[in-house]
């Protein structure tokens, strides 16, 4: 199992170094792993002065799985937007065909008073967002700024998908509705935008090839309000790449903090990139505080999804289960007046619990 190892920027080498003790523990049990280094980012600019170093992406090609920290900084924020950090992430998207964002909010039954929600209203959550990663506005063209008649300067993007990559992410949809609970809500705007009236229509078509699914819709706004007011309604959601970026941030919040959700970003084949969906946060970074589960979670998702050992993707969410069981917290889910643990040592809690 060739696994490269991104540790980006901020508390990426943080929250990364702590993931790397979980695969240094299964490595010692006999589960072969390989593990390569590489900069992306801003550590790609430093390095290469390019976010995404061609000998980067050469490594994420050669693996079988990639493993990303977080991208960005405040010291970047002045670059041209090709070398911003952010750009290294949607390049290894788009260079890898990494099309299908999976973001389970899951919640612990532990962490249920840490949600912005009332624990009636969250108790028992468990959701999917499958998002569409590599169309969109985020990618369409034409895109830039330009002065228009009256001497403004104007800046425009192009929201564009086509019927293959709405088909493909809408299937990924339902064979994961088809695993779960047979429920699949679709996420658009089609009362405003065209694109979201083709996405309506290309998914409504292929509900037919799965009649054990319960295919709903829902307007983007209204599913904004519904993960806040009834998120328990949902199992699976499936929506597009911008849609997707910001209700999975919110869903976040429903389990108790933005530390705690890790993703998969998959290929055709399966193969992906896993990384927690928080950012770099640069305000603690060198300060041990950043909660690493949700990059531990992700290396989890890297087993089910990639490797398929669902075996020892079940070992480490167990191990995970039983370090908040115990009532260990990073600041991010303590309680009001309790005092968090290091980043190393929720690190270090969840190696021991892998082992015991």
């Amino acid at each position: 199992m060739k696994i490269a190892v991104l540790p980006g920027d901020g508390i990426g080498p943080e929250i990364v170094a702590e993931a790397l003790k979980v695969l240094e523990v299964l490595r010692g049990e006999g589960v072969a792993i390989e593990t390569e280094t590489a900069p992306i980012g801003g550590a790609g600019y430093d390095t290469a002065r390019q976010p995404l170093p061609p000998a980067t992406l050469a490594l994420a090609q050669k693996a079988d799985a990639i493993l990303l920290g977080a991208v960005g900084g405040p010291q970047y924020d002045a670059l041209p937007r090709a070398l911003r950090p952010e750009q290294g992430i949607l390049g290894i998207r788009k260079a890898l065909g990494l099309f299908a964002n999976l973001r389970p909010a899951f919640l612990y039954p532990e962490l249920a008073d840490s949600s912005s929600l009332k624990p009636e209203i969250v108790a028992g959550l468990d959701l999917l967002i499958v998002r569409e990663l590599t169309g969109d506005i985020y990618f369409g063209q034409p895109r830039g700024r330009r002065v228009n008649a009256g001497g403004e300067t104007e800046g425009f993007d192009t929201m564009l998908y086509s019927e293959r990559e709405i088909a493909r992410i809408a299937r990924v949809g339902f064979e994961a509705a088809m695993k779960r609970s047979r429920r699949l809500c679709s996420v658009d705007k089609a009362n405003v935008l065209d694109t979201s009236i083709l996405w309506r229509e290309v998914v409504t078509g292929m509900a037919a090839d799965y009649p054990e699914v319960a295919l709903t819709h829902m307007y983007v706004d209204n599913a904004a309000m519904q993960l806040v007011r009834n998120p328990k309604q949902f199992d699976v959601i499936v929506t597009g790449n911008l849609f997707g970026d910001i209700l999975s941030d919110e869903a976040s919040m429903l389990v108790g903090s933005i530390g705690m959700l890790p993703s998969a970003s998959l290929d055709a084949a399966n193969k992906g990139l896993y990384e927690p969906i928080h950012g770099s946060a640069p305000d603690i970074a060198g300060q041990r505080k950043a909660n690493p589960l949700a990059t531990i979670l992700s290396l989890a998702m890297m087993f089910r999804h990639t490797f398929e050992r669902a075996d020892v993707a079940g070992r480490v969410e167990q191990a995970v289960r039983k370090v908040l069981r115990q009532g260990l917290r990073t600041g991010d889910i303590a309680a009001s007046g309790q005092a968090g643990v290091s980043t190393n040592a929720m690190g270090d809690a969840v190696v021991a619990a892998l082992q015991h």
